[in-house]
């Protein structure tokens, strides 16, 4: 199973919120909302994530 859990940390530590990804960077409400219950995203979006947050695929996600 696939947790965003380290996802969560991160922006909090980068002072990144899920508002700012949405109007900032324009995510996609719905994969926020997929990040949010552990549900499956493209590695596309995992990238994204690092690039915004300027951090490895482990800060995003974790393997449980």
């Amino acid at each position: 199973m696939v947790s965003y859990a380290p996802l969560w940390e991160t922006m909090k530590r980068k002072g990144i919120s899920t508002y700012a990804l949405l109007k900032k960077y324009n995510f996609d409400a719905h994969t926020l909302n997929s990040l949010k219950h552990n549900k499956s995203v493209t590695v596309n979006t995992i990238e994204s994530l690092c690039i915004i947050l300027e951090c490895t695929p482990n800060d995003v996600m974790e393997f449980i």
